[in-house]
């Protein structure tokens, strides 16, 4: 499958902000923002909704909280019961360290795994970059064109809007 993409190339990040906001005002639909470091406000320019990662945070730490509970708690209480130092075998507050240690652990590689996926981030692929300058020190907004993109008027509302150069890729692997 192949896309074409018209990519407006900006210099400033405040010049590409301010594009961002003009050019979703005129109508056109910007398929994304490159940029070589984040830049404050793009998200709310962009129209992103907030990201729902901490919900799944909450749960891979409750996954990880619950585990490490139910590990000890069979283990010193049903699997292999030990009095150490007259204590009870179902201690609580002796699990308090291993619990924190465990929801820690859970919720750190759940949220790595989980933004891999959404992100489609996956080891040994090789992600297509628009343009090689977005990596280092230009902005790039890419907007998708279909056959009925008026081009003419997108480069104009491209360049009213600051950007110093107008271009069209075609990627195959998207």
């Amino acid at each position: 499958m192949t896309k074409r993409f018209a990519l407006g190339i900006f210099e400033d990040e405040d010049v590409l902000l301010h594009a961002v906001e003009n050019v979703r005002e005129a109508g056109v639909k910007i398929y994304e923002v490159f940029s070589p470091f984040p830049i404050h406000g793009i998200d709310d320019a962009l129209g992103i909704e907030r990201s729902r990662l901490p919900i799944a945070a909450f749960f891979f730490g409750l996954t990880g909280l619950a585990f490490a509970l139910w590990l000890q708690i069979y283990t010193l209480g049903f699997d292999w019961p030990m009095i150490i130092g007259g204590k009870p075998h179902i201690a609580l507050p002796a699990f308090i360290p291993v619990a924190f240690e465990l929801t820690v652990l859970f919720c750190c590689h759940g949220m790595v795994i989980t933004f891999y996926t959404i992100s489609n981030l996956y080891p040994r692929w090789k992600t297509p970059v628009l343009d090689v300058r977005s990596t280092d020190d230009k902005f790039v907004m890419a907007i998708e064109v279909n056959e009925n993109t008026d081009m003419n008027k997108l480069t104009q509302i491209l360049r009213e809007n600051g950007a110093s150069e107008v271009n069209q890729k075609e990627m195959s692997k998207f």
